[in-house]
């Protein structure tokens, strides 16, 4: 496997989008940051920690399904500890998004009961919804707001625009694109993103991020992996590869494996939870 250099991966929309979020992040009365359960780490953008460090923060850990639940409950110990409200989601199927509203709500009621103490009307809480490509914020939002209001899509980067959305009675949230890091200094950052799809393909090249995903499955997730695929720990990368070929069928004329399919193969195993739950960010990098 390569050495994996510092990545830039900064599209123009991405500075306006950072530039944007600065501006209209004093109207906001909390920010919700939607995190990947599987990298919670890599997931994070720092510039968005120190954008809303004045403001309170949920952490809506999505795609709760698809991680390695006893790691996820460390990783959400660690934000707690550092300040932060969090909850376990899953956009796509609606679970725990329904417990949103009431725990924005339990952050805000020294807020509510100071308006409701002077007899005002409890205006529309205003919030903003933050995180990388890719990570389901249309998702979350079309479910929180009960309506299709968002573009979604599975290609990383598809909202482009701010949109306020009305949320029933209580929340106005003003939706971004996702902003990723501007360049990885730590190549785990780079792999792990590719490995759950939040950067496109083409940004690492597959080889080394299937062999990163294959070497650390080995390390961690032994098990997971010989039940999968019969790759033993002896084996080495290209055995690996070939072992997978053959057992799922992806050759060439002459019985020769057809690494491309194979990697293929990989990454869509990850991605659709084949191998089931996994964390590829360790609690202690956080």
């Amino acid at each position: 496997m390569s050495q994996t250099k510092q990545i830039q991966w900064f599209p123009g929309h991405m500075f306006k989008s950072l530039r944007e979020i600065r501006e209209k992040i004093k109207l906001m009365d909390i920010v919700m940051i939607l995190l990947d359960s599987r990298l919670p780490y890599a997931s994070m953008n720092p510039e968005i920690m120190k954008i809303t460090q004045h403001k309170p923060v949920i952490l809506l850990f999505n795609k709760m399904d698809l991680a390695d639940g006893e790691i996820l409950a460390l990783s959400e110990k660690k934000y707690q500890e550092m300040g932060y409200y969090t909850l376990k989601i899953d956009a796509q199927s609606g679970k725990n998004v329904d417990k949103i509203h009431q725990l924005a709500r339990d952050v805000l009621k020294d807020k509510i009961q100071k308006e409701e103490s002077k007899g005002l009307k409890i205006r529309p809480f205003r919030t903003m919804i933050l995180g990388i490509p890719n990570v389901g914020k249309s998702t979350l939002i079309n479910q929180l707001s009960k309506s299709s209001a968002t573009k979604t899509g599975n290609t990383p980067g598809v909202t482009k625009a701010q949109q306020w959305i009305k949320l029933g009675d209580t929340f106005e949230m003003l939706d971004t694109p996702g902003v990723l890091w501007p360049k990885f200094t730590d190549p785990k950052v780079g792999y792990h993103l590719a490995i759950t799809g939040a950067i496109k393909d083409r940004i690492l090249p597959e080889d080394d991020v299937c062999h990163y995903a294959l070497d650390f499955l080995k390390t961690y997730y032994p098990k997971k992996l010989y039940q999968r695929y019969q790759i033993t720990e002896a084996m080495d990368y290209v055995s690996m590869l070939d072992q997978i070929g053959k057992l799922r069928g992806a050759l060439l004329k002459g019985a020769e494996v057809d690494y491309d399919r194979v990697y293929q193969i990989i990454l869509t195993d990850i991605r659709g939870k084949q191998l089931g739950g996994l964390s590829f960010d360790r609690p202690e990098t956080l």
